[in-house]
């Protein structure tokens, strides 16, 4: 408990911390500030993602910025986030003067990993926050119309985004396990960075051929979209199961890759 406290201590302290949530806070008001003084809303059905349909009922808000974000912008938070864990501290000395401590290293790299996570669960929840009450606002709550055609009620439909943003959270904690484990192989935070990056893009550009549909089973990065069957009637909760499976099945190979490096990796020299 004393590494996890001290590693939320040492990221309450960290400007970056709140740039980082502020940018997120801000892109669902953004996006229903500038659909609401469009006077050329975009037709039903074209766009990103439930986008034209925030017109229509603010519930589509939170929604929408989380397809949005899960295309860039989350990975992209997601990877710089867990890059820092052990690369960044390790460019800045903070990680050698740990470590001459008494500590384990796998409860430190574990902390670490469990911190990083909450800071971007953090950010999901702000963005999810921010679009409801943007939303609400502007559009107002309506009963929800799902992708099936039929529709919910407004607490129904608050508690369905809940549970997205919840499975969004595990597709990005891949992503995280993925940085971190590079973060163990590097000492530049923006190496790691742009090597997850980079293997992100590379799975998700499998996934666009059919020559490689045998992998997309396996690949977390397929899974981004499965929430989206939250919103159909009925719900069908195979593919939402399958992904979660695929999620945690990575980050626990990913972070026992992490900890198998980081256990033997050279600090001190």
């Amino acid at each position: 408990m004393s590494h996890l406290r001290r590693e939320i201590v040492k990221v309450l302290f960290q400007r970056r911390t709140y740039v980082g949530w502020v940018g997120l806070l801000a892109i669902p008001f953004i996006m229903t500030l500038a659909l609401r003084l469009s006077s050329d809303q975009p037709p039903h059905g074209e766009g990103p993602p439930f986008f034209s349909s925030i017109a229509g009922n603010g519930l589509f808000v939170p929604l929408a910025a989380l397809a949005f974000l899960s295309f860039f912008l989350l990975p992209l938070v997601s990877s710089m986030t867990g890059s820092f864990v052990i690369a960044g501290e390790a460019e800045t000395g903070t990680l050698k003067t740990l470590l001459t401590r008494p500590v384990g290293r796998g409860g430190v790299l574990l902390a670490k990993w469990f911190v990083a996570i909450l800071y971007v669960a953090v950010g999901l929840a702000l963005v999810g926050l921010g679009g409801a009450v943007a939303g609400g606002l502007v559009f107002g709550f309506h009963p929800l119309t799902t992708l099936s055609g039929g529709q919910v009620g407004v607490a129904h439909a608050l508690g369905l985004i809940a549970l997205a943003y919840l499975i969004g959270l595990a597709g990005m904690a891949c992503i995280v396990s993925l940085a971190v484990a590079l973060s163990t192989l590097t000492d530049s935070s923006l190496t790691a960075a742009v090597a997850t990056l980079v293997i992100v893009l590379v799975l998700e550009a499998l996934g666009q051929f059919s020559y490689f549909d045998f992998l997309k089973p396996y690949l977390f990065t397929a899974r981004f979209e499965d929430w989206f069957n939250l919103l159909r009637q009925p719900i069908p909760w195979r593919p939402i199961w399958e992904a979660l499976l695929v999620y945690g099945g990575s980050v626990i190979v990913l972070v026992t890759l992490a900890l198998g490096v980081f256990r033997r990796k050279d600090i001190l020299s």
